[in-house]
């Protein structure tokens, strides 16, 4: 199909409260964010549109891209290269962007705009063309540091009693070992996963040994991301699986790691590894080798959720799903919620893949005023 137009948005998402990335400390002296940054892609042809989005964040504090750079590099650089070819296939659209170094975050976007707009030519939900075996996603919630012990435990019973699968917590410094200790005197024997992200080194291994102690599913990223010997190393000595998520950006990576059995789990980001094309690829790859995987999730609206969880209802998928409660984080959102519903006796709480043609969604731009704050139009010469 010929690419008629791209068009990027770059918008806005207030949050109800001021948010501070997890990793920058209030004593460096950075503001609270007040929104959420986010880019949101519409590919057109004659044959219909398709939807993406990518949210590296507001600043380079996650990892070296954000929004700002992502927009522009979809605007000036790789919408460009899109528009006005006749596209087989995703892969041969990757294969447009390779020049493009990096910039991950803005092909997946594209990448996954162009999943929608085949699912909904085809008219299929995008799940299905992603082959998912399930349309009941179990979900898994986060927690970071707050300001007393009782807050924080009190969170995690209202996200058990919420029904979801797991909960993930994010340990610092000084908020660790002792935490961890409170959590399972608390909970014994909840679903409870640790994620250190890379902030370990060997040097640390007395640290790692006593995670050991908490009965944890998993301990996430304990080593910088680039460190896969170390991460082979300390996996060989620990009971608790480890599981890799920000070592694994490329399918080239994900096959290293595996070939180290540097973990027991991966961690698959449709935003941090480019897309659904190359997120297949590390997905096939962890399936052959038994390693399973779970879906990682960035903040980001509901069309980068409803995309990404798509995905989430393959086979190797079988660790709940991140998943964030936008209602509780943001005042606005791009297109309707991904549907929710709790199991009966269980009370588990289930993402609901639908029946409808793509995301399961119809993002509106009319009703997005107030919230871009810049937009380029892309079109056939």
């Amino acid at each position: 199909m010929i690419v008629e137009c791209i068009d990027a948005y770059l918008i806005e998402l207030p949050f109800r409260e001021p948010f501070l990335p997890e990793t920058v400390p209030y004593s460096e002296g950075w503001i609270p964010w007040s929104s959420l940054k986010t880019v949101v892609v519409r590919i057109c042809t004659r044959g219909g549109v398709g939807w993406g989005e990518a949210s590296p964040g507001n600043g380079p504090l996650l990892g070296p891209e954000w929004c700002g750079a992502t927009f522009a590099c979809i605007r000036d650089w790789m919408a460009p290269r899109l528009v006005g070819r006749d596209i087989a296939d995703a892969a041969q659209l990757q294969g447009l962007l390779a020049a493009i170094k990096g910039h991950r975050y803005a092909r997946a976007a594209l990448d996954m705009a162009w999943w929608d707009l085949q699912s909904r030519t085809k008219k299929q939900p995008l799940h299905q063309l992603l082959q998912a075996k399930t349309t009941r996603i179990p979900l898994g919630g986060w927690l970071d540091r707050m300001a007393s012990q009782e807050d924080f435990l009190a969170e995690i019973a209202a996200a058990f009693q919420a029904g979801y699968s797991r909960v993930g917590l994010k340990l610092r410094p000084g908020w660790d070992l002792a935490m961890l200790n409170a959590v399972r005197q608390e909970y014994p024997t909840e679903n409870i996963i640790a994620d250190l992200e890379g902030a370990l080194g060997l040097h640390h291994m007395d640290t790692l040994y006593r995670l050991d102690d908490f009965g944890l599913r998993l301990v996430e990223q304990p080593l910088p991301p680039e460190d896969l010997v170390g991460h082979a190393m300390v996996q060989e000595t620990l009971r608790t699986p480890i599981c890799l998520d920000e070592s694994i950006t490329t399918p080239e990576l994900a096959d290293m790691a595996l070939e180290l059995r540097s973990g027991k789990y991966v961690n698959i980001n449709v935003g941090r590894v480019g897309g659904f094309t190359p997120a297949i690829a590390i997905y096939d790859a962890c399936h052959a080798a038994c390693t399973p995987n779970y879906l990682g999730l960035n903040l980001q609206s509901s069309i980068g959720t409803r995309a990404s969880l798509a995905l989430a209802g393959r086979a190797n998928f079988s660790y709940p799903a991140d998943f964030w409660d936008l209602s509780r984080i943001l005042t606005a959102d791009l297109t309707e919620p991904v549907p929710l519903e709790k199991e009966g006796q269980s009370g588990v709480l289930h993402a609901c893949l639908t029946d409808a043609v793509g995301l399961g969604a119809e993002p509106k731009p009319d009703d997005w005023k107030g919230l871009i704050c810049d937009a380029a139009h892309v079109q056939r010469q």
